[in-house]
């Protein structure tokens, strides 16, 4: 679904304005179809969009709904553990902290900065649309957390989570995941560019040095609490990634990949190739020592 604050509209994607009639709109996503398909050279990522997109607005009960906002409404609100919540009574992965939290609040400051005290509903589709694009991002990393972190909860007893760590004296310094499981102790950042990306010597095209922060993050935790990581997971959403596993080669010996969301669970129950399994009296000191050195934003 288009949930992103950064995400182009099923429109943009399609390459028609929203006022366009019924016909014109599936004859635009026929078109984007055969142009973005895979195998006649089109992106990957690119004919996944075209097909979200037609999912949103393909049927005019559909389309509607999408104009009124409904579905991005209720994705971008909040119950103080994502916008879904936990509420069911299956066995949970061990979790502190609070995934989006930081950005969750940073969002509402910048808020208050740029559109003063009285906003309505700061989370209403129109008026995140027409916000600017750093309060957008500030949301969507949010959102990206949240989805990350109920991915990971799902896993079950045998994982244990530790959200919005602190990793230096900024506010905004802070890994977004540490999970401990099984298969490995990995390091995750949760990311949302609201566009396909793309990889060059182990960064994102086109961005700073994501990883190489995600990596000094780990650094910093992994000395405080005297442990050794596995390895660094860059969570991407699934609009955004190509392959369901990116990997970026090793940096000092921790292996590093890119997952899209949807493949996270497969890749933290299989665990990276290289990582040490982490079992028995192991886990247990691994968990005691991130417990007393973790600390939150």
């Amino acid at each position: 679904m288009f949930t992103s604050p950064l995400s182009a509209s099923p429109y943009e994607v399609l390459g028609v304005a929203s006022s366009v009639d019924d016909d014109e709109l599936r004859r635009a996503y026929r078109l984007q179809l055969r142009r973005t398909h895979p195998d006649t050279g089109g992106d990957a990522a690119a004919f996944i969009q075209v097909q979200r997109a037609w999912e949103l607005v393909g049927t005019a009960e559909l389309r509607a709904a999408f104009d009124r906002g409904d579905a991005e409404r209720e994705t971008l609100r909040w119950d103080g553990r994502g916008p879904s919540g936990w509420r069911d009574t299956r066995p949970r992965a061990r979790s502190r902290g609070t995934a989006g939290a930081w950005r969750r609040s940073r969002y509402l400051e910048l808020v208050r900065e740029w559109a003063g005290e009285n906003v309505d509903d700061p989370y209403a589709t129109a008026f995140v649309r027409q916000a600017p694009w750093e309060l957008r991002r500030m949301l969507a990393d949010a959102l990206a957390e949240e989805d990350t972190a109920r991915t990971i909860d799902d896993l079950g007893m045998g994982f244990t989570v530790w959200h919005d760590v602190a990793t230096g004296p900024d506010a905004d310094d802070k890994l977004d995941h540490v999970v401990l499981s099984p298969t490995g102790l990995y390091g995750l950042t949760s990311e949302d560019f609201g566009r396909p990306v793309g990889f060059r010597g182990g960064e994102v095209i086109g961005e700073a040095t994501p990883v190489a922060d995600l990596l000094a993050r780990i650094r910093s935790v992994s000395k405080a609490a005297r442990v050794r990581f596995g390895g660094a997971i860059f969570v991407l959403p699934d609009d955004d990634l190509g392959e369901p596993i990116t990997a970026l080669g090793a940096v000092k010996g921790l292996p590093v990949a890119a997952v899209r969301r949807s493949a996270l669970r497969a890749v933290l129950r299989a665990g990276i190739p290289g990582a040490g399994i982490v079992g028995g009296h192991v886990l247990f000191d691994v968990r005691t020592r991130l417990n007393a050195a973790i600390r939150f934003v």
